[in-house]
């Protein structure tokens, strides 16, 4: 009964300190015990999550974030004896505030939080100076709770802020302005999720709740705002194989002070004109002269500078001093440095369409998951916008074009993206690029003896994210490594392949020259299985030939349904051509082929047969989209697994 008491003044510690105003949990049994069933087999199970979070009139916040924790199997213990927390001292601070473990057996430890340790958080690719503080627990064991609190004062910002000094880091830099992104899924079960906020009276707020359902309110508390969002009995979030980004499926709060975008874009063009981000320099001027020089069209520039800076400006990112966020180094420290995150590749390219006379501006986008109509800065990547003569804006990302022969990889389509303009913009959409932008073509001529050697030739062009998927090998790679690399497209065919010749006519670094394009001749001994009078292979542009460009091969299509959407990694036509000449005498057993499949997501056309001595196989396969609505899955699922079938064995018997 001791632990049952001790489990309930837990509770209502923190009903009544953090945000649950007018809830009391006094009376309320352990919810474990209630509802065995919902909760057996976790390891661990959040009594209570809850942030409470007040702002200042000059945007910044103090946060308590508070947890409840209980322990339920070994596991559970083991994996909560240390509690960690992230934060960037850029423009945050956290700490430790209390801590109380509650055992199982009555007993009530208070930790000493200033034991807890503060470090610099791991990193990689990006070192700018990320914390992180930790907490050790102790030992465990099932049946404890876990009580603690940390406090935050500061504010949440997109990585693209001014390192001030003391008090003045805590203020966003659109000084006033409050946002903030709420995921309200969880990775254990939790009895109760809360975020409050209270806010000036002055101030207005506008949100949304995204994708499932909570309990909302707005009270006026001590002359001030109180909104609080609240859910009760909240499950792990589900997952599916190669699902789109959980803030696009699961249930998410956004919210935020600023009215509009526009709002938005025209203070990030201000913030970075008045610092000067994209001011000339007489070096990289001549940079500029050198590189347009003879280009006559606004594209053939805008392409020479893009490709320019994507291949010269290496990605590191190290903590510069001042403009560290939203503000963009200027261009002598760009040029000067040669490297940077991607809001200095970005910069580079805006000063040199500058120096090129061009009208350009930053934009801000999220990589990997959608940006809402509330203007809450869900942004983690900079980009390039250009004026066309046309007056339309034109989106670059010299970042995720290295050696590429796109100016914006189609691995970001359908993605929201926020220019920095000086007459202001809303959210815009980057477009779905057509398949055929993105081709692979496989053509292969091919012999099989009754001995089951296969010789012949095949050769591989490719465009777009195609093109860099196959072209990397030469211009990332060490040239010496060149022939091994090309043979092992062979090796994944068989073990035993021999490549005996490659062309690749052009050099393959010079991908701006033209589409690649390589043509291998070999020879596989034992290419085909022999049987007692039969001959059993598969057609080797179906025999793990160049999967690395077929990154739909990733995706499970055994699965049935699917309950959200999912991603590929871009749209893309694969087309596919074999003959096979067959051994005098020998026959196909299998019956003959031709399937054709169409939908919004995907198209397939497909024939098998024999005709004299030779097996033709075609192919084509037509993948329209990057990220796809889970309605799309029956199309795509149906077309991917008729392409799939055109790999089955083959048997020949004589």
């Amino acid at each position: 009964m001791r632990y049952f008491t001790l489990t309930v003044l837990s509770f209502l510690t923190l009903s009544s300190a953090y945000g649950q105003s007018g809830e009391s949990c006094r009376f309320a049994p352990d919810p474990t015990l209630q509802k065995p069933e919902v909760y057996a087999g976790y390891d661990c199970v959040n009594l209570l999550d809850s942030t409470s979070v007040t702002v200042q009139p000059t945007g910044s916040g103090s946060f308590s974030v508070c947890k409840t924790i209980k322990i339920q199997t070994p596991q559970g213990a083991v994996s909560n004896r240390i509690i960690k927390y992230d934060y960037d001292p850029l423009t945050a601070f956290a700490r430790f505030k209390r801590a109380t473990v509650y055992r199982a057996n009555g007993d009530v430890i208070n930790l000493d939080v200033t034991q807890a340790c503060d470090y610099a958080a791991p990193a990689r690719a990006i070192y700018w100076g990320a914390r992180q503080i930790m907490l050790e627990i102790g030992q465990l064991n099932p049946g404890d709770i876990i009580e603690y609190e940390i406090d935050k004062k500061g504010f949440t910002y997109a990585l693209l802020a001014d390192g001030g000094d003391d008090e003045s880091r805590f203020i966003p830099p659109m000084r006033g302005q409050f946002y903030d992104i709420v995921p309200f899924w969880v990775t254990e079960p939790t009895v109760r999720k809360v975020y409050k906020v209270s806010i000036p009276m002055e101030k207005e707020m506008q949100f949304q709740f995204y994708q499932g359902d909570c309990a909302s309110s707005m009270r006026y508390e001590d002359g001030r705002k109180a909104y609080t969002f609240s859910t009760n009995d909240v499950m792990p979030a589900k997952r599916e194989p190669n699902m789109v980004d959980l803030f696009d499926a699961a249930p998410k709060l956004m919210m935020s002070s600023t009215p509009k975008w526009q709002d938005k874009s025209l203070w990030f063009n201000k913030v970075n004109e008045d610092y000067g981000s994209f001011a000339p320099l007489p070096e990289a001027q001549k940079k500029v002269d050198e590189l347009i020089k003879g280009k006559k069209t606004e594209m053939e520039k805008i392409a020479v500078l893009t490709h320019w800076v994507a291949d010269n400006i290496r990605y590191s990112g190290i903590s510069m001093g001042k403009g560290e966020g939203y503000t963009l180094h200027n261009t002598k420290m760009n040029y000067t440095d040669r490297c940077g995150v991607c809001k200095d590749i970005a910069g580079t390219l805006i000063s040199f369409l500058r120096m090129a006379g061009f009208e350009a501006y930053p934009a801000m986008t999220m990589a990997g998951s959608r940006v809402e109509s509330i203007p809450a800065d869900h942004f983690n990547h900079c980009v390039a916008v250009v004026k066309l003569s046309s007056g339309t804006y034109m989106p670059l990302d010299p970042t995720w074009v290295p050696f590429c022969r796109e100016l914006w990889s189609s691995a970001e389509q359908q993605q929201n993206y926020l220019p920095g303009v000086p007459e202001g913009s809303d959210l815009c959409l980057t477009p779905v690029s057509a398949p055929e932008n993105h081709y692979v073509r496989i053509k292969a001529n091919n012999k099989l003896d009754a001995k089951g050697t296969l010789t012949g030739q095949f050769t591989i062009t490719a465009e777009g994210q195609s093109d860099s998927n196959i072209r990397g090998m030469f211009t990332r790679g060490w040239q010496s490594q060149w022939k091994n690399m090309l043979e092992s497209q062979l090796l994944n065919v068989s073990p035993k392949a021999r490549l005996i010749s490659v062309d690749y006519g052009k050099d393959p670094k010079d991908y701006q020259a033209a589409p690649i394009k390589i043509t291998f001749r070999y020879e596989i001994p034992e290419y085909a299985i022999p049987g007692k009078e039969e001959l059993v292979f598969k057609p080797m542009v179906m025999n793990n030939l160049y999967n690395q460009v077929k990154s739909y091969l990733r995706i499970n299509t055994d699965l049935a349904e699917r309950q959200y959407g999912f991603k590929d990694a871009c749209s893309r036509l694969v087309e596919l051509d074999e003959t096979i000449q067959l051994p005098k005498g020998y026959t196909l057993l299998n019956e003959a082929k031709q399937d054709s499949k169409q939908s919004d997501a995907a198209d397939f056309e497909g024939s098998l047969h024999q005709e004299g001595d030779k097996i033709t196989i075609s192919q084509k396969l037509a993948l329209k989209k990057r990220v796809y609505e889970a309605g799309d899955w029956d199309g795509f699922r149906s077309a991917v697994n008729a392409h799939k079938s055109f790999g089955d064995y083959l048997i020949i018997k004589k």
